[in-house]
């Protein structure tokens, strides 16, 4: 969606991550499945993954990720007028991640709740931001990407566990008349796709229980190879379109911070669209695949390295279950 503020947009002006401390190597996997480091990393560019421990929750990571961007944007909790959380792992069916977020944070002041959209959540989340900024509504947001995605991950099925991990991202949105900040977002959704990617059992469809426990249903079931094709297909299309609504071309683009699935998509995705590898952000690698997290951790990070300079044209665009893809232009 194109800009409809007559000009007021939301900027970011902090941003911050946080992963768990315990490295999960592929040759730690070579003890578990039947995979070798070779294999993993020919297949998704992934060399190793953090995983969060048995007592630490999405909020866990999310905190301190969100703590980090505060001070960054040098923000006091208490300014905070709206907290979003995109995650498929929360902390629990209820009350919301945002809310125990809110709480740690002193932010008492804000309005907190989560979004799910899968590894699209956190351009969803970020959207939403964006729009309760340009209309006038909330002057400081935090947006959060959480995700202990080894918890609803089976160990024992090799063509999905090497893929994820665990961590989050966040960042602060202000809003700014200046020719800089979020130009415009693009979202979409087809739940012909639904069965692409998804979690059957721990929901009202399929309550927890002792049936569910035994057949595994509480962990991620994918169909890898139509996941793949339709990734790349949706990536490089609303690209191509937030470039259009806006006017621009893909040489004037600076970086490219897709979801972190694996490196194949990326490059895929990236051939396609005829960008080069070196305007593409990858950091999959050393986190694998964190979902809603793997955005704002690649943003914070490249942000931290130096990879981003003020006023350079971004692109961040994600697929996910749902289906869900999107993609928001900014300048930064």
């Amino acid at each position: 969606m194109a800009d409809p503020s007559g000009g007021l947009r939301s900027c970011i002006v902090g941003t911050g991550s946080f992963v768990p401390k315990t490295v999960f190597t592929n040759k730690d996997f070579e003890k578990m499945v039947d995979t070798t480091d070779q294999w993993i990393l020919d297949r998704t560019g992934i060399r190793e993954r953090r995983i969060a421990d048995e007592k630490e929750a999405s909020s866990d990571l999310g905190f301190p990720a969100a703590q980090k961007a505060l001070e960054e944007a040098k923000i006091d909790p208490m300014e905070i007028d709206l907290i979003l959380v995109a995650t498929t792992t929360p902390d629990m069916l209820f009350p919301s991640t945002a809310c125990l977020i809110q709480n740690r944070l002193g932010a008492k002041r804000a309005v907190a709740f989560d979004l799910a959209a899968a590894c699209s959540g956190f351009i969803f989340a970020l959207s939403v931001g964006d729009q309760y900024i340009r209309s006038g509504t909330y002057q400081t947001v935090l947006v959060i990407g959480a995700e202990v995605m080894s918890k609803i991950t089976n160990w024992k099925d090799r063509s999905t566990c090497v893929l994820f991990g665990d961590g989050a991202g966040a960042v602060v949105l202000k809003p700014t008349l200046e020719e800089r900040g979020i130009l415009s977002s693009h979202l979409h959704s087809d739940g012909a796709y639904w069965d692409l990617i998804y979690v059957p059992g721990g929901g009202s469809k399929e309550p927890p229980s002792e049936t569910l426990l035994k057949g595994g249903s509480q962990y991620i079931k994918m169909r890898g190879n139509e996941t793949f094709k339709i990734a790349v297909k949706t990536l490089e299309e609303v690209t191509r379109e937030a470039l259009r609504e806006n006017g621009l071309t893909l040489d004037q683009i600076s970086l490219f911070i897709p979801h972190q699935a694996n490196y194949r998509i990326l490059k895929a995705t990236a051939d396609r669209l005829g960008l080069p590898m070196n305007k593409v952000f990858f950091n999959g690698d050393r986190y694998g695949n964190t979902s809603a997290a793997s955005i704002p951790i690649a943003l914070d990070e490249a942000v931290r390295t130096g990879k981003i300079s003020p006023m350079d044209l971004v692109v961040l665009g994600a697929f996910g279950s749902g289906l869900t893809w999107g993609a928001i232009l900014l300048r930064w």
